[in-house]
């Protein structure tokens, strides 16, 4: 569908009242919204965006030459067309979207992931369970986009605004019910979010991360918190995690419309009161006030799954019936990245998992020496550009729960890995009579030389980069992925 440019006005003429419109002498019809002007076709809003490396305005005549209507600015950059400039374009980018593809999130039942740790996995559970309730469910994530009819694999958590809105009414056309959104801070800070509100909004947990770009832990977590506070719907329904100091906030805020969940806690809404994890998955059982038990069988492994499939069945229950929640979580397929399992000919077992915090190191690495009475090899290392005082604490939790280390490279960007490996080492050696460690910076190479040392037994886990494709150093990507090293490994 289009819609006139006056009536894109009107949907953002609330939210930005210093609106001013400039070579407006006719009114076009609008049928599309980009950022990037290389997404610009016949009838699109070029939306300028001022970014950290470039500035929107500066490709507005490429967006003119592709297609482009008409503009949203902050300065009228004089390419001869209608120019809608506001003081800030993220502000309303969302809703002029939302506009012109025609409220697709009121049409959907918005289910939206927050947290540190664990969205992939829960967003993939809670998916599982609407499909096995019959509601066809589009998801957008870290790993892949659905909108129902096709999957590909993703560029960012949480893509800009204007995306969002193309992709919500591409899962509308494709007679979708329901979306299931990771909602990363990044994305609620800098209002990708914009033109959506969620029915469901879920808090997994928060952990120190992205302290480059919020500072400290508070800022962290009032980027969160929006998810809660302006992207929610009046009547909302979700869950946190009880178990959480900042999960406990938010169920203190609002206790009406947030279900607490625990993994032992007795005055939560919903609690695990048994479980048992092995190679082969997980069986738990769910107890929720004023419910009869859930016992449930899922093939993922590990403590930290427990906790994925508890927060996703308690944010469904009642939304769907119960046995399509049993059946949901029995059916959740393996997530690539997060706890993948490859077994080896002489019965070792290697995990390629996304654990890129000192918490998530350590959560992998306890789970899988749960798992095991081998040896435990980690092999991993820490992003340029990243908060630095995680290399030191992530060698330190490798010292301490594994029982040898090699320190790789891991998207280096424009710092030296070897620095960010002696970084990690100096962890490892706080460590006293903690595991044995080298240093191997290609990556591949420290792989299969994890695999080669492996018993019958013992386990291998290779962390954080998870699904993703490549190695980013210096500007440039070189296609790279863990499983597909590991795999070649296998078959040679």
């Amino acid at each position: 569908m289009s819609i006139k440019l006056s009536e894109v006005l009107a949907a953002i003429r609330g939210r930005t009242p210093s609106l001013e419109v400039r070579n407006a002498a006719e009114d076009p019809l609008i049928g599309d919204v980009a950022s990037d002007s290389r997404q610009v076709g016949e009838g699109t809003l070029f939306c300028c965006i001022r970014g950290e490396r470039s500035d929107g305005h500066d490709y507005a005549m490429e967006a003119r030459e592709r297609g482009a209507l008409a503009l949203l600015c902050e300065r009228d950059p004089g390419v001869g067309l209608p120019a809608v400039v506001v003081p800030s374009v993220r502000d309303v980018m969302g809703d002029a979207a939302a506009a012109v593809y025609d409220r697709p999130a009121e049409k959907l039942l918005m289910v939206g992931v927050t947290g540190t740790n664990g969205k992939t996995t829960t967003t993939y559970v809670l998916r599982s369970i609407l499909q096995a309730a019959g509601v066809r469910t589009g998801l957008l994530g870290t790993i892949v986009e659905s909108d129902g009819a096709e999957e590909h694999d993703a560029t960012r958590t949480t893509p800009e605004s204007c995306v969002v809105q193309r992709r919500l009414a591409d899962m509308v056309r494709n007679r979708c019910a329901a979306c299931v959104m990771e909602t990363s801070s990044h994305g609620l800070t800098l209002g990708r979010l914009r033109g959506a509100s969620y029915d469901v909004p879920v808090f997994t947990n928060l952990n120190p991360e992205h302290l480059d770009f919020h500072k400290e832990m508070e800022d962290y977590f009032q980027a969160k918190r929006l998810l809660f506070t302006r992207y929610a719907k009046p009547d909302f329904l979700g869950a946190a995690n009880g178990d959480d100091p900042y999960g406990r906030r938010l169920l203190e805020e609002a206790p009406e419309h947030l279900r607490g969940f625990s993994m032992a806690a007795e005055d939560t809404f919903a609690r695990v009161s048994q479980w048992s994890t092995s190679l082969r998955g997980t069986e738990m059982r769910v107890e929720m006030r004023g419910m009869s038990p859930l016992d449930l069988t899922s093939p993922l492994s590990g403590e930290f799954n427990v906790w994925n499939i508890l927060c996703a069945v308690t944010a469904l229950r009642g939304r769907v019936s119960d046995e399509a929640i049993v059946h949901g979580v029995a059916l959740t397929p393996q997530v690539p990245g997060r706890l993948e399992r490859y077994v080896l000919s002489n019965g070792a077992c290697c995990f390629v998992d996304f654990a890129h915090t000192p918490a998530a190191l350590e959560s992998l690495l306890t789970t899988v020496r749960a798992l095991t009475k081998g040896r435990v090899v980690s092999v991993f290392g820490h992003g340029g550009g990243r908060y630095p005082l995680n290399r030191p604490a992530l060698g330190r939790v490798a010292g301490e729960l594994a029982d040898h280390v090699i320190v790789t490279m891991d998207n280096p960007r424009d710092e030296d890995p070897a620095k960010i490996a002696g970084e990690i080492e100096a962890g490892i050696a706080e460590v006293r009579d903690g595991a044995s460690h080298e240093v191997i910076l290609d990556r591949g190479e420290a792989v299969r030389r994890g695999l080669e040392l492996l018993s019958g037994g013992d386990v291998l886990t290779v962390s954080g980069k998870g699904p993703e494709r490549y190695l980013e150093r210096c500007g440039k990507r070189t296609p790279y992925s863990d499983a597909e090293t590991v795999q070649a490994w296998l078959r040679a």
